[in-house]
């Protein structure tokens, strides 16, 4: 289909060329995240398209890393709307916590070393399976990083961990000049707005939780909280 291909123009923004794809991609992505801070489950359907457009433009411009994070992001998806729907009527409270220090640096190793083990294996996609990718990776350890980094920010995000937020904005910072550089300048600023999302997102988790008596800093209430 010529929507799907990253070479279909929609639209020329100076010198820019918007394809179809990206400018869907992005738009369904902000939506995901604005029914996600509003607690609605439509925020299921509409990510799961928009992580399946962002596969198939990652794939087509050689950010293989990237396209591999989309089908993590799709399980996720799909296991959040099963959770959503059966958690339907139970509380919208979110409480989180700061991690201990030991746990922050265990978290700090195994990002690093999954990186360069993923970055390394990356590297070889196109000599191991040339027929699926016949161009060597573009950028990646950095691609890698931001990979394994979103991995984990997910997993602390589910797990209700402040600092997950420091890692979506790391990631956010390195997305921004990545996707640049790779010309797919749409998400490039797409990028540049999340990570005030996730600026301000840490700020406000923070303030609340030096808000809640000591006795109960597990489980700090929160209004609301979006993984970008």
């Amino acid at each position: 289909m010529k929507f799907l291909n990253v070479a279909t123009v929609m639209m020329s923004i100076g010198a820019y060329e918007l394809s179809y794809i990206e400018f869907v991609g992005t738009v369904l992505y902000f939506a995901s995240v604005w029914l996600i801070a509003r607690k609605n489950m439509l925020t299921w359907p509409v990510g799961i398209v928009s992580v399946i457009l962002y596969g198939i433009l990652f794939y087509q411009i050689q950010l293989y890393s990237d396209m591999l994070e989309q089908v993590y992001y799709l399980g996720v998806s799909i296991y959040g709307w099963i959770a959503w729907d059966r958690a339907r009527s139970e509380t919208r409270e979110i409480r989180a916590a700061l991690s201990r220090r030991g746990n922050l640096v265990t978290w700090a190793l195994v990002t690093v070393i999954a990186s360069i083990l993923v970055s390394l294996a990356v590297a070889r996609f196109h000599v191991w399976l040339p027929g699926v990718f016949p161009v060597p990776a573009s950028f990646p350890f950095l691609d890698a990083l931001t990979t394994v980094m979103s991995f984990v920010a997910m997993f602390l995000m589910t797990r209700r961990r402040t600092e997950s937020w420091i890692y979506w904005i790391i990631v956010d910072v390195i997305g921004i000049g990545l996707y640049w550089v790779k010309g797919v300048r749409f998400i490039s600023m797409q990028y540049v707005i999340l990570l005030g999302m996730a600026s301000y997102g840490l700020v406000h988790w923070l303030i609340v939780e030096r808000r809640q008596p000591a006795e109960a800093q597990g489980p700090v209430s929160l209004t609301g909280g979006q993984t970008p």
